[in-house]
C-alpha cells in the first residue's frame, strides 16, 4: 500500500499537470517582480509606494479588474508552491535531490502559499503593510528569551541568500534550470538573468543586513524586508539613481521570470540539454 502511495505521488510529481502549475505560478512571480521594481521607480521619483509583494498586490487589486486579477495570482501562487513543494519531496529539476535544493524549495513553496493568502486578505479587504506585519513579527518574537539571536539568524540567512543570488546572477549558474532554448534567445535570457538575479540578490541582501541590525539595536522596526530595505538605500548618497537602477532591475527579473515561465524545464517536459 505504502509503495502504491508512493508511487503515485513520484507519478503526479513528474506529471505534465504540475509543469502547468510550475508555468502558472513562474508567470505570476515575473509579474509581480514587474510591479515591484516599477513602485521602486515610483518611490524614487517621490511618489508613495510600498515596494513588496503585498504592494504589488495592492496595485494589481486597484487595477481595471483588480479583483478578477488577483483571484488569479492567488490562484496562481497556489500553484507555485504545490510545485515547490512537489520538488522539496521528490527532487528540484537542474539539481538533483540534494538536500540543500530541496529544502530551498519547502522554503519557497512556504513563503508563496503565504502570499496566496495575503492575496486573499486583500480581496476581503484586510489592511496593513507587508513592511508592518514583518516588523511587528520580529518584535513580537524579540519579546522571548533568545528572540533577538533568533531575528538576527533569519537576517544573517536572508543575507547569505541575498548573495547567493548575486553569485548564481553573475555566474548564469541559472541557465542549469533550462533545456534547449529556441534559437536566438540563449543571449536575451542569460542577460536577463544575470541583471535581475544581481538586482534582486542586492536588494534581499539588504533587507538581511537591516534585519540583523534590528536584532542588534532591539529596533522591529527596521526588520520590515524590501520595502524597509529599498527605503533606507533611497536615504543613502545617490541613493535616488540608486534605487531607480535596482527598480529597473527588479523589472528585468520580472522579465526573466516570464522567459523562465516560457522556458523553463518543469514536470512533464522532454529533458534537453542547456544549449
Amino acid at each position: 500500500m505504502a509503495t502504491d502511495v508512493a508511487h503515485a505521488a513520484q507519478t503526479a510529481a513528474d506529471s505534465r499537470p504540475l509543469g502547468w502549475l510550475a508555468r502558472l505560478g513562474l508567470t505570476a512571480r515575473g509579474i509581480v517582480y514587474l510591479v515591484m521594481g516599477w513602485l521602486a521607480v515610483l518611490l524614487a521619483t517621490g511618489s508613495s509606494a510600498h515596494v513588496d509583494q503585498r504592494g504589488a498586490l495592492l496595485e494589481l487589486l486597484s487595477a481595471p479588474f483588480g479583483t478578477a486579477l488577483l483571484l488569479v495570482m492567488a490562484a496562481a501562487f497556489l500553484a507555485y508552491a504545490v510545485w515547490r513543494f512537489s520538488e522539496a519531496a521528490f527532487g528540484v529539476t537542474g539539481d538533483g535531490k540534494g538536500a540543500l535544493p530541496r529544502l530551498s524549495s519547502l522554503v519557497r513553496g512556504i513563503v508563496y502559499l503565504v502570499l496566496a493568502f495575503s492575496a486573499v486578505q486583500l480581496l476581503r479587504g484586510a489592511h496593513g503593510t507587508q513592511a508592518g506585519q514583518q516588523g511587528h513579527l520580529a518584535g513580537t518574537v524579540m519579546q522571548h528569551q533568545g528572540g533577538r539571536w533568533a531575528v538576527g539568524l533569519v537576517g544573517a540567512a536572508i543575507l547569505v541568500v541575498g548573495l547567493v543570488m548575486v553569485r548564481e546572477g553573475w555566474s548564469a549558474k541559472f541557465m542549469r534550470y533550462f533545456g534547449s532554448l529556441p534559437a536566438g534567445t540563449r543571449r536575451p535570457v542569460v542577460l536577463l538573468g544575470r541583471v535581475g538575479t544581481v538586482a534582486r540578490g542586492v536588494v534581499f541582501a539588504v533587507a538581511g543586513v537591516l534585519v540583523v541590525a534590528a536584532a542588534w539595536t532591539a529596533n522591529p522596526s527596521k526588520a520590515g524586508g524590501v520595502d524597509v530595505a529599498v527605503r533606507t538605500l533611497l536615504e543613502q548618497p545617490y541613493g535616488v539613481p540608486l534605487v531607480i537602477a535596482l527598480g529597473l532591475g527588479l523589472m528585468v527579473f520580472g522579465v526573466y521570470g516570464l522567459a523562465e515561465a516560457m522556458w523553463r524545464r518543469v514536470p512533464g517536459d522532454t529533458v534537453g540539454s542547456v544549449s
